[in-house]
């Protein structure tokens, strides 16, 4: 099965790159993605797929009917752009000022309906049932959320034993497959931070009460909190990326505002950070007189990788593509994904298909998010046959 998958995701390369060329000329942000919604129903047409779409957001759910009975498995590819102006200079750049596929949905949206195509020509092979789930606004916008909240996981009626998304990255060798058991990315929360102090003239501060070296303060000693309080073994990133103050050199202002991120890679540490960010803030504020605002914002969970279920990935993608084009992953990467929405819901796993340009050096390459990212399309067919050959194995086995 594995040499016939890959090459037949090797016939499939031209209609998959056309089709990634053609999503990444014209970006769309957010849940709502009419266009790309469009392209992708396009795409599907005859392929004898069940295809619906969501009521909340854009999304398209395609289901593939097997020739019997079996399981259900779930492939995911996000839709979504990113607010970049795009500086590549590729003769697809994109069309719309403002909006890049800067982080490979528009390649994973391509390898997707590739792997519709290629199943569906196996039809008659299969066992139970694939569901291939479209999903915009990954960026943020917490759109796997929503598609669960539509009865995403029931649309083929037995529900998924296995779901498998693929993440194209500019930072991995092309062609490889790399992942790992257990969390993958990190869960992502927001802070929202207010020091409000008593403004006055910045020759008396005693006669005032300066918010900037409480702000200052607070924000040392949240970094003394995650290496003297949180386990090295749990980890956890706080960064704080933006204070703002004042308006002129000789006013102390009334207030500062602080906005940073918390990163865990599991729950237990997410609500221990929680809990000594409060402790934190709130003691050194009325240590000064002074008050402080607090919400922490709740983003994506730990994206979690079912260890059985990583591992058939590993071994599947050994048998598709060679055992040197498939590398376990040695650390979790601190970014996040709403993917780890549907892994709270079923066994399994996400893995990175890298695609560094063969003339660059993963190490140094512009990264996913960057408006200067370029992907290396000569990978997307063993993204293809990836996708194809662990629902084919989650099937059949």
């Amino acid at each position: 099965m594995a040499n016939d998958v890959l090459a037949q995701a090797e016939t499939l390369a031209d209609r998959t790159i056309d089709f990634r060329r053609a999503l990444h000329r014209r970006p769309e942000i957010g849940l709502q993605l009419p266009g790309t919604q469009e392209a992708i129903l396009a795409e599907l047409t005859g392929l004898g797929l069940d295809v619906r779409t969501g009521t909340t957001t854009t999304s398209v759910v395609a289901v593939l009917e097997g020739a019997s009975d079996g399981p259900t498995v779930l492939l995911r590819g996000d839709m979504d752009a990113l607010p970049l102006v795009e500086n590549t200079e590729l003769g697809f750049a994109s069309e719309i000022d403002g909006a890049m596929h800067a982080c490979g949905h528009d390649t994973h949206v391509a390898m997707l309906a590739g792997a519709a195509r290629l199943l569906a020509d196996r039809r008659a092979e299969l066992p139970g049932r694939v569901v291939f789930m479209f999903q915009p606004g990954e960026e943020g916008f917490h759109g796997a959320r929503y598609m669960l909240e539509e009865g995403l996981l029931d649309a083929a009626g037995p529900r998924p034993v296995g779901a498998f998304a693929l993440h194209t990255s500019s930072t991995f060798a092309s062609g490889t497959i790399n992942t790992r058991p257990g969390p993958l990315l990190a869960s992502a929360d927001t802070i929202h931070l207010t020091v409000h102090g008593r403004g006055g003239h910045a020759s008396a501060p005693h006669q005032a009460a300066d918010p900037i070296p409480v702000a200052a303060e607070i924000v040392i000693a949240l970094q003394t909190m995650i290496t003297r309080r949180i386990s090295i073994f749990d980890p956890a990133v706080l960064t704080i990326a933006r204070l703002t103050a004042g308006t002129t050199d000789n006013v102390i202002p009334v207030r500062a505002e602080l906005e940073g991120t918390i990163r865990t890679l599991s729950a237990a540490s997410r609500s221990t950070v929680h809990e000594l960010v409060g402790q934190v803030v709130h003691g050194i504020a009325s240590a000064h007189g002074m008050t402080a605002e607090l919400e922490i914002e709740s983003g994506y969970p730990v994206t979690v990788n079912d260890a059985g279920f990583a591992g058939t990935v590993q071994d599947v993608a050994t048998r598709v593509l060679g055992a040197e084009r498939v590398v376990p992953m040695d650390n979790p990467i601190m970014g996040a994904e709403d993917w780890s929405y549907v892994l709270q819901e079923v066994p399994g796993a996400m893995a990175f298909l890298g695609a560094c340009p063969p003339e660059l050096d993963p190490d140094s390459a512009p990264g996913n998010h960057s408006n200067l990212v370029v992907f290396d399309e000569a990978a997307l067919a063993a993204g293809v046959a990836t996708y194809a050959a662990v629902a084919l194995d989650t099937l059949v086995r």
